[in-house]
This record gives structure tokens, sequence and C-alpha cells, in this order.
């Protein structure tokens, strides 16, 4: 079930908020976590329940071992265990997600010719799995305590974060569950979480998925081994960089703001990423839980910066491999994250080299564009279905299949013609207006994403996630529930229930 979809936003939220409400109003109050697991269950199995069975072996196994980790931690059995756990789980993500990769690559090797039937991806996967694999680590470290298995099942499960995110660990939300029994329901939670959740369906129905067939054309003509002149290449690609952009925040705002409905803050997962000075600064802002994951997962755990720079140099190399599969079982998802890896080894050598060398105004302009180039070129490798297509998508941002324009702006600007033809620009005719629709869409959600503040900058003043130090200030625009902000989200929320016959699902599912 998809949050932006008529069913969810009419039938599904409201149903499930009014149960809630009525029973912790009622003599059964101790009855809400069931209710939630058994809604959150109904939710995941809404896009198949033959995968729920998965789902629920794994919250069962987990909760088992986990619950026996905590008895045993410190020792080396409980390490053991800990390790045959975290094997168990990764073999399932590797079984569904990486089988007929990894094939293709052992046929490609050794010469074999191992054939792997149609797995189909069970939703979310990567994403509850390396959820409870925290909850393993943490339990074996002696960071988590006892809690029932209905609250177990929640802390999976929970909807709003269950398909996509954030990774949330196991000491972030036991404590509220526990605990939010005890706060009042208050109309601030439901007028801060329904505006948050407004802004992320704009986010979603509107900009994204109104940018998105600029970015389709122009990846769909690559992949097909056409190719793309200057313009329309930039054109597709940064299409593509602010539709994954405003997708991925709308769909976190959502998971907030739905969590915030329910009394239950979930932390901040998404930043304006592309306001990044640097690319270490970028993987700070985007996707935050699941850098975070990596780091003390993945990185941490290989030596981190204690074993010297070529190691640590190394372990990012290979975190960002790891963190580009997770993402993909492609060779252009591993480019994608070694490209990312070789970015952050040359941010942590200039940073030695040159320290504060891009300070001041000009230096930070420098900074910013620099690292919004990097990124934009990482996410073609990204978008793109296959490596020729991404290869073409690069050759045209680089001029090799020449510049043109629509002969409209020669007619309009005939002064611009002999300028440009010195450039070697050609004037072609046809696609006028997709051109002019394609860089209007560019330049408005270049503006939104560089100069405005995010969804939780605006309502920071009310504590909108468990992270709040890390948000900015977020300028003059500051949300309070008066009635000139109900207006204007009530607004963003009917142009939006007005887009949803294009629903569409978000681009992070997939993962």
């Amino acid at each position: 079930m998809l949050f932006n979809s008529y069913t969810f936003i009419f039938a599904f939220l409201p149903v499930v908020l009014v149960g809630y409400y009525l029973i912790r109003r009622s003599s059964l109050s101790s009855l809400w976590v069931p209710w939630l697991v058994l809604s959150s269950l109904f939710f995941y199995a809404w896009w198949n329940p033959v995968y729920l069975w998965l789902l629920g072996i794994s919250i069962v196994f987990n909760f088992m071992l986990g619950g026996r980790l905590a008895k045993l931690a410190g020792t080396r059995l409980g390490k053991t265990l800990l390790l045959a756990g975290v094997a168990v789980n990764l073999g399932a993500i590797g079984y569904f997600k990486y089988l007929g990769f990894f094939a293709d690559v052992a046929n490609s090797v050794a010469g074999t010719s191992f054939v792997v039937g149609h797995v189909i991806l069970p939703l979310a996967i990567s994403f509850f799995t390396f959820q409870q694999i925290t909850f393993l680590v943490d339990a074996y470290a002696g960071r988590t305590k006892e809690y029932d298995f209905w609250s177990y099942c929640l802390f999976v499960s929970f909807f709003p974060q269950l398909i996509a995110g954030p990774i949330v660990h196991h000491s972030e939300m036991m404590p509220q569950f526990r605990d939010v029994a005890d706060r009042s329901t208050t109309l601030e939670n439901m007028s801060v979480g329904l505006t948050i959740f407004a802004f992320g369906l704009f986010k979603k129905a509107v900009l994204a998925d109104g940018i998105a067939p600029y970015a389709n054309l122009a990846f769909g003509t690559a992949d097909g081994g056409g190719s793309l002149d200057f313009f329309a290449a930039w054109g597709g690609a940064l299409a593509y960089t602010f539709q994954l952009y405003f997708d991925f925040s709308g769909y976190s705002d959502m998971a907030i703001g739905i969590a915030r409905m329910f009394n239950v803050r979930l932390p901040l997962n998404f930043n304006s990423p592309y306001k990044a000075l640097s690319i270490v600064d970028f993987w700070r802002r985007w996707h935050m839980t699941l850098s975070r994951f990596l780091r003390d997962y993945v990185y941490i755990p290989l030596g981190g910066n204690r074993k010297g720079r070529i190691r640590r140099h190394g372990n990012l190399m290979a975190t960002m491999l790891i963190g580009g599969l997770w993402h993909g079982a492609g060779w252009t998802f591993v480019v994608w994250g070694g490209l990312h890896g070789l970015y952050l080894v040359i941010n942590h050598f200039w940073s030695r080299i040159a320290g504060d060398a891009l300070s001041g105004f000009w230096g930070r302009i420098s900074a910013w564009g620099l690292t919004f180039l990097a990124v934009v070129v990482g996410w073609v490798f990204f978008r793109a279905t296959s490596f020729d297509g991404a290869i073409a998508m690069l050759q045209g941002m680089a001029g090799q299949s020449g510049v043109s324009l629509p002969a409209a702006i020669a007619y309009r600007v005939p002064d611009l013609v002999p300028v440009a033809e010195n450039l070697g620009v050609v004037f072609t005719l046809g696609g006028g207006a997709t051109f002019l629709e394609n860089w209007i869409w560019v330049l408005a959600l270049g503006v939104i994403a560089f100069f405005g503040p995010n969804t939780e900058e605006l309502v920071r003043r009310y504590q909108p996630v468990l992270n709040n130090e890390a948000l900015g200030k977020g300028g003059w625009l500051v949300w309070s529930p008066s009635a000139r902000w109900a207006f204007g989200v009530a607004g963003l929320l009917g142009i939006s229930l007005l887009a949803l016959p294009q629903v569409s699902e978000f681009l992070y599912f997939q993962f």
C-alpha cells in the first residue's frame, strides 16, 4: 500500500488512527500495540500477502536470538551466535536480492551456466533486515533491555517506516512504545504530523512525479542506444537528480508525519543534502540512517580510521561499495558506490592538505558546485539501467554528441543566433515545448532544494524528529498552528490529492 494513494489516505490511515485512539481511551488500552502490529502487517500484506511469512519468520527468529544474545553479552558463545544470526539475515537478502546477480557474475568469470529462475524481491527486505541486524549487535553489546514480543513486532513492522526506512535502532523506538501510553494525545501532535505529511505528499505527487517524465525520456533514450546532445543530457540528468531528491524527501516527510500522529518521533533521514559543501557533508544529510548503519556496522568494524590512512581509505571504499550494492544488484550500483568511495577518499585527502582553502563566499560556492556536480555524475550510474546507457548520458553531458537548441529560441531571440553558432550550437526544429518545460522544472525545483528550508526545519520548534540538533535554523519561514498555515497546508494537500490519479511508487521501494 502506498502512502500516496486514495486507499491509504481515505481508508487505511483514518481507520488505524481512530482505532488506535479509541483503544487508548478504553478499558483495553493495553491492546494498542497489538492493534498497530496487526495494522502494520495488513499494510505490508497489501502488496503481496505471500511474503508475510518471510517477515513473520524474520521477526520471530531475531527476537528469540536477540533475547539469547542479551544473556550472553560479551561472551565467546554470544559472539558465535551473533555471527550466525547476521549470516542468516544476510543470507535471506542474498537469496532474494542478489542470487541472480551473483550467478551472472559466476557465469561470466568461471564460464559456468547457472540458471536462476525469477525470484520476486520481497518488499522492504533490506530495511527490516538491517534494522534487526542492529538489534542483534546491540543485544550482544548489552545495549538493549528485555521487551515483550508484541513491542518487538511493532519495532520491526511499524508501518510508517517499514517499507523504506528510516532504519531505526531498538533503543530509539522501544522507550517510545513503552512511554507512549503515558503521553496525552494533543492537537499539536496531529497538526504537526498532518502538516509534515502534507508537505511530503506534495513533494512526491506534484514535484517528483511532475519532473519524472523528463528524466524517463532522457534515460530511456540513452539506455535504448540513442544519443543525447548537451542540453538534452543535462536536462535529463538534472531532472532525475531532483526527482530522486523530492521523491525520497517526500517519503521521509510522510513517514515522520504519520508516526507523529501516533505520538512517535522517527529520526531525521533527509536533511537538505544538495546544500552540502563536501561529499562528507552530503552523506551526513542523505539517507542519514543508512549512513549511520554503514558507519557503525561496516566501516568501524572494518577498522574505521584507527589503522592508518591507507587502511582508512580502503575501509571507506569497501563501505561505499557495499552501500552501492545494497541499493541494487547491478554493476551500475557498484560503480555508483565506488564513485562515492573515491569521492570520500579525495575529500579526506583534500581536507588534510588544503584545510580551509575553500573558505569565504566564493570558496563555499566552489565547494558546493563541485560537490553537486560529483553527485549528479554519480546519479547517472544510479539511474541508468545499463552501463552503456550511463556512458551515453555522460558523453552527452560532456558535449560529445553536439549542442543544440530548439529553433523556436532562434525565432524569438534572433540576436542569439550568430553568437550560438560561433560556439557550435545547432538550432533544430521540434521539441521546443519539451525543452522549455524540462528546464523550467529543473530551475524551479533547484531553487527550492538549494535555497528553501526543509520540512522539518519549518516545524523545528515542535521537535519533529529525534535528532533535532541536526536541523538548520530554517530561516524566516516558521510553521505555527495558525489559520494562515492551516489554509496553506490544506491547499497543498488539495493539489496533491488532485495529482494522485497519476500515482507512482516511491523510488526507494525498489531497494
